[in-house]
């Protein structure tokens, strides 16, 4: 796990890094789900965004 990260003598909690670092993720998959066609698959497309994007952190917070 992270340490406490200093920005410009701020220091950050590591699941501010994690959150960020998730939104990146998540707009990498939610751009090959879009032109594969997936997401027309889903009914509620930004629930499951959402629920994309809270996976991924979660699996950032207990693996990085």
């Amino acid at each position: 796990m992270l340490t406490e990260v200093n920005v410009f003598g701020i220091f950050v909690s590591p699941f501010s890094i994690y959150a960020v670092s998730a939104v990146f993720i998540t707009l990498l998959l939610r751009n090959i789900l879009w032109r594969t066609g997936a997401l027309n698959w889903f009914w509620h497309v930004a629930l499951f965004e959402i629920a994309l994007y809270v996976c991924i952190l979660c699996l950032l917070i207990l693996y990085v």
